[in-house]
């Protein structure tokens, strides 16, 4: 919340759907385990709103964004910055990254860069997770997009590494809790078994 409202107050920071991508993910993937499930979707309503902006908004040009991606190859996405394709997903496509790349003063945020890594995922979920061709590729993009190259590898490796720690996390929690539990129908049986008359006489 604290990025998005510093992004927000910047005379260089715009929306767009890539950003809004990458917030809906980020929220996602971060409160995966929140528990009452059925409350995260309105902390996520209340974030949104803090800004002042529709969180269906967010929502709706998030999953369009996916959708695309989905239909689209990495090769395709990264050809679709170096020359207008034909069709309506591609000239969608050409439009959205056509208009990232010609801003004179875009504002990078690490949001906006989970947004572009997430359509990579969506477009292919296999090849980017070998390290030296997704590293290829981002700096393809950046270069097209004109980010800045080392912040936006070092964000999205911070970005991976605290995915894969939370999993962790959460893997470490449900494994405690299960111990837990056991112990506390251990004691439950052996509280059962203390208190059982003797019918041995």
């Amino acid at each position: 919340m604290v990025e998005m409202h510093l992004l927000s107050v910047n005379v260089d920071f715009s929306y767009d759907p890539i950003y809004a991508l990458g917030v809906v993910t980020a929220f996602d993937r971060f409160m995966q385990g929140y528990l009452p499930q059925s409350d995260q979707e309105s902390i996520f309503n209340a974030l949104i709103k803090a800004e002042q902006d529709d969180p269906q908004r967010y929502r709706g040009d998030a999953q369009h964004l996916q959708e695309l991606a989905k239909n689209l190859s990495v090769k395709d996405l990264i050809a679709s910055l170096k020359s207008p394709a034909e069709g309506g997903t591609a000239t969608e496509w050409q439009g959205y990254l056509q208009a990232i790349a010609i801003t004179p003063k875009l504002k990078y945020s690490r949001l906006f860069a989970i947004g572009l890594f997430t359509l990579l995922e969506q477009a292919d979920p296999s090849g980017i997770q070998d390290k030296a061709t997704r590293e290829q590729i981002l700096t393809q993009l950046a270069e097209a997009l004109h980010l800045p190259q080392d912040k936006l590898l070092k964000d999205l490796d911070l970005y991976r590494s605290n995915l894969e720690k939370l999993a962790q996390a959460r893997i470490m929690i449900e494994e405690m809790t299960q111990a837990e539990r056991k112990k506390r129908e251990q004691r439950a049986n052996q509280a059962v078994g203390a208190s059982a008359p003797d019918t041995s006489n």
